[in-house]
């Protein structure tokens, strides 16, 4: 994981010059906090099994600080301490970072109660905000900060990372699913084949309506919209004789290969998007399902009729 971590761009920049006040943009919120601290290693030159490192694992080096606590958010309670701590010199390092995690949890009151010293730090000292959203950040806040983007890391490095974690299983077709979000590949995976074969159940259109009265929690969404967009993108491969590129070569891939043209499977990819951007507008999981499930029959019979 920490290699991964590492091949982001923010890991090496943060070895070099950088600004006093950085917003680092990161869309895996599981392992945001593990970045930071990537980061925080970086910025001090701690290399990895040094006491630094180690110390920074641990949220223990004196000159590198972290809130909130690990799951907590910040809150005003804690601006006081934040600023009070920002005043104090570096004690063992030539610098002092202080790190806000989760700063998508920071309210319009607590980032206004920070903005000047985020600012107009104090020399010496450095702050280094982590957030998955840039715009849950305050326009005055980011005004003022450099601006980090850590974009979805490629499904090969993905693939990678799962199998030096986790050597006994095959991870191929998490990390073509989770979009480059790393903690998204693991709940893929420890799901099993089973999140892939409910995918082509669902493609397939029998008991659509009774499969999508089954979808009722909304946080199985994200993962559920992505295995079928996967199961689509093979269904592509395999309808264009090119199975070895897909991530699972099942015999539910090969009957949906005669169902789905790949014009049909591309506009299908697309649709998957869409919903996923209704469900992060607040849509019913369930019926949002369902108002895929009847496009996606619409547009294999529209190509159907085509071919």
């Amino acid at each position: 994981m920490k290699e991964l971590l590492r091949s982001a761009k923010i890991y090496r920049d943060m070895g070099g010059d950088v600004s006093h006040t950085v917003l680092v943009t990161f869309s895996d919120e599981v392992y945001l906090r593990a970045l930071l601290k990537e980061c925080a290693k970086a910025f001090f030159h701690a290399k990895e099994g040094s006491r630094e490192a180690e110390l920074i694992d641990k949220e223990a080096l004196t000159d590198c600080l972290i809130f909130p606590p690990q799951g907590g958010k910040l809150t005003a309670e804690m601006c006081a301490k934040i600023i009070d701590e920002s005043v104090l010199l570096p004690v063992e390092q030539p610098k002092k970072l202080i790190i806000l995690d989760n700063f998508h949890t920071a309210s319009a009151v607590v980032q206004n109660k920070l903005l000047k010293v985020l600012e107009e730090p104090p020399e010496k000292v450095y702050f280094l905000l982590g957030t998955v959203n840039e715009y849950a950040a305050l326009p005055t806040v980011r005004s003022r900060a450099q601006r980090e983007l850590v974009p979805p890391f490629p499904e090969e490095q993905i693939a990678s990372a799962l199998a030096r974690m986790y050597p006994r299983e095959n991870g191929r077709a998490a990390a073509a699913a989770c979009g480059g979000i790393l903690s998204d590949a693991e709940a893929l995976l420890s799901g099993g084949e089973e999140v892939f074969l409910r995918a082509e159940t669902y493609l397939s259109g029998e008991r659509v309506e009774e499969f999508c009265r089954s979808l009722t929690d909304k946080k199985d969404a994200k993962l559920f919209f992505s295995s079928v967009r996967m199961v689509l993108r093979d269904v592509m491969f395999v309808r264009q004789g090119l199975s070895e590129y897909a991530a699972r070569r099942s015999e539910g891939t090969k009957r949906l290969a005669e169902m789905y043209s790949v014009g049909a499977a591309r506009r299908g990819i697309s649709l998957v998007g869409q919903a996923e951007q209704e469900i992060a507008f607040n849509a019913n999981f369930s019926q949002c399902a369902l108002n895929l499930a009847l496009q996606l029959k619409k547009e294999r019979e529209t190509w159907q009729r085509l071919s």
